[in-house]
Protein backbone atom coordinates (compact mmCIF):
# COMPACT_ATOMS: atom_id res chain seq x y z
CA UNK A 1 0.00 0.00 0.00
CA UNK A 2 1.04 3.64 -0.55
CA UNK A 3 1.47 5.79 1.75
CA UNK A 4 0.52 9.59 1.41
CA UNK A 5 3.14 11.98 1.93
CA UNK A 6 1.50 14.93 1.42
CA UNK A 7 -2.60 15.48 2.24
CA UNK A 8 -4.09 18.01 -0.38
CA UNK A 9 -7.64 17.72 0.31
CA UNK A 10 -9.91 15.42 2.78
CA UNK A 11 -13.67 15.42 1.96
CA UNK A 12 -16.08 14.74 5.18
CA UNK A 13 -19.04 13.39 4.91
CA UNK A 14 -21.89 12.73 7.70
CA UNK A 15 -24.12 10.18 6.52
CA UNK A 16 -27.28 8.27 8.24
CA UNK A 17 -30.15 6.15 7.45
CA UNK A 18 -27.64 4.08 4.61
CA UNK A 19 -29.24 3.88 1.02
CA UNK A 20 -32.56 5.51 2.45
CA UNK A 21 -30.71 8.37 4.56
CA UNK A 22 -28.93 11.37 4.16
CA UNK A 23 -25.58 12.93 3.36
CA UNK A 24 -23.92 16.33 4.52
CA UNK A 25 -20.27 17.35 4.17
CA UNK A 26 -18.90 19.20 6.68
CA UNK A 27 -18.12 21.98 4.84
CA UNK A 28 -21.98 22.35 3.92
CA UNK A 29 -21.53 22.16 0.05
CA UNK A 30 -23.09 18.93 -0.37
CA UNK A 31 -26.88 17.98 1.62
CA UNK A 32 -28.30 15.05 -0.34
CA UNK A 33 -31.28 12.11 -0.13
CA UNK A 34 -30.20 9.14 -0.63
CA UNK A 35 -32.50 6.25 -2.45
CA UNK A 36 -31.41 2.76 -3.54
CA UNK A 37 -30.85 1.76 -6.99
CA UNK A 38 -33.75 1.32 -8.79
CA UNK A 39 -35.91 2.65 -5.63
CA UNK A 40 -38.89 5.50 -6.52
CA UNK A 41 -37.48 7.25 -3.62
CA UNK A 42 -36.18 11.06 -4.49
CA UNK A 43 -32.23 10.28 -3.97
CA UNK A 44 -29.48 9.56 -5.25
CA UNK A 45 -27.72 6.18 -4.48
CA UNK A 46 -23.89 5.52 -4.08
CA UNK A 47 -23.21 4.27 -7.28
CA UNK A 48 -24.36 7.63 -8.99
CA UNK A 49 -21.84 9.42 -6.62
CA UNK A 50 -18.82 7.30 -7.12
CA UNK A 51 -19.24 7.43 -10.85
CA UNK A 52 -19.93 11.26 -10.68
CA UNK A 53 -16.45 11.32 -8.57
CA UNK A 54 -14.81 8.94 -11.05
CA UNK A 55 -15.61 10.69 -13.78
CA UNK A 56 -14.82 13.83 -13.01
CA UNK A 57 -11.44 12.92 -11.32
CA UNK A 58 -10.33 10.99 -14.62
CA UNK A 59 -11.58 13.95 -16.86
CA UNK A 60 -8.55 16.03 -14.30
CA UNK A 61 -6.12 12.75 -15.50
CA UNK A 62 -6.67 12.94 -19.07
CA UNK A 63 -5.78 16.91 -18.65
CA UNK A 64 -2.48 15.93 -17.37
CA UNK A 65 -1.73 13.68 -19.54
CA UNK A 66 -2.77 15.92 -22.42
CA UNK A 67 -0.85 18.54 -20.59
CA UNK A 68 2.53 16.44 -20.88
CA UNK A 69 1.79 16.27 -24.58
CA UNK A 70 1.19 19.61 -25.12
CA UNK A 71 -2.13 18.77 -26.05
CA UNK A 72 -5.13 21.01 -26.43
CA UNK A 73 -8.25 19.18 -25.43
CA UNK A 74 -11.51 19.61 -26.72
CA UNK A 75 -14.17 22.03 -24.78
CA UNK A 76 -16.88 19.17 -25.00
CA UNK A 77 -14.83 16.37 -23.70
CA UNK A 78 -17.02 14.17 -21.27
CA UNK A 79 -16.59 10.94 -19.50
CA UNK A 80 -19.87 9.03 -19.13
CA UNK A 81 -19.02 6.56 -16.03
CA UNK A 82 -21.71 3.80 -15.63
CA UNK A 83 -21.15 1.69 -12.05
CA UNK A 84 -22.77 -1.52 -12.06
CA UNK A 85 -23.99 -2.74 -8.36
CA UNK A 86 -24.09 -6.48 -8.82
CA UNK A 87 -23.86 -10.24 -7.07
CA UNK A 88 -22.44 -13.28 -7.70
CA UNK A 89 -23.10 -16.09 -5.35
CA UNK A 90 -25.13 -13.65 -2.88
CA UNK A 91 -22.34 -11.49 -2.42
CA UNK A 92 -22.39 -7.78 -3.22
CA UNK A 93 -19.81 -6.36 -5.84
CA UNK A 94 -19.53 -3.50 -8.40
CA UNK A 95 -18.19 -2.88 -11.96
CA UNK A 96 -17.50 -0.10 -13.98
CA UNK A 97 -17.40 1.61 -17.76
CA UNK A 98 -15.93 4.74 -18.70
CA UNK A 99 -17.15 5.81 -21.65
CA UNK A 100 -14.54 8.75 -22.83
CA UNK A 101 -15.48 11.33 -25.72
CA UNK A 102 -12.41 12.87 -27.33
CA UNK A 103 -13.86 14.84 -30.16
CA UNK A 104 -11.65 16.03 -32.74
CA UNK A 105 -8.74 14.04 -31.52
CA UNK A 106 -6.88 11.20 -33.41
CA UNK A 107 -8.33 8.00 -31.91
CA UNK A 108 -4.59 6.87 -31.53
CA UNK A 109 -3.58 9.71 -29.24
CA UNK A 110 -7.38 9.69 -27.53
CA UNK A 111 -6.50 5.91 -26.38
CA UNK A 112 -3.31 7.02 -24.88
CA UNK A 113 -4.29 9.68 -22.87
CA UNK A 114 -7.08 7.67 -21.23
CA UNK A 115 -5.05 4.81 -20.85
CA UNK A 116 -2.07 7.09 -19.41
CA UNK A 117 -5.30 8.47 -17.07
CA UNK A 118 -6.51 5.38 -15.81
CA UNK A 119 -2.57 4.94 -14.23
CA UNK A 120 -2.84 8.45 -12.85
CA UNK A 121 -6.35 8.60 -11.81
CA UNK A 122 -6.57 8.31 -7.78
CA UNK A 123 -10.35 6.17 -8.61
CA UNK A 124 -9.03 4.46 -11.22
CA UNK A 125 -5.71 3.80 -9.03
CA UNK A 126 -8.21 2.57 -6.04
CA UNK A 127 -10.32 0.49 -7.99
CA UNK A 128 -7.58 -1.69 -10.15
CA UNK A 129 -7.17 -5.18 -9.53
CA UNK A 130 -10.84 -5.20 -7.18
CA UNK A 131 -13.66 -4.88 -9.95
CA UNK A 132 -13.91 -5.03 -13.60
CA UNK A 133 -13.61 -1.88 -15.77
CA UNK A 134 -13.88 -1.14 -19.04
CA UNK A 135 -12.54 1.78 -20.83
CA UNK A 136 -13.99 2.95 -24.31
CA UNK A 137 -13.21 5.79 -26.50
CA UNK A 138 -16.33 6.94 -28.49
Amino acid sequence: MTTIDKVLYTGKTHTTGGRDGLSRSTDGRLDIKLSPPGSTGGGTNPEQLFAAGWSACFIGAIGIAAGKRKVALPADLAVDAEVDLGTTDGAYFLRARLNVQLPGLDADLARSLVEEAHQTCPYSKATRGNIDVTLNVI
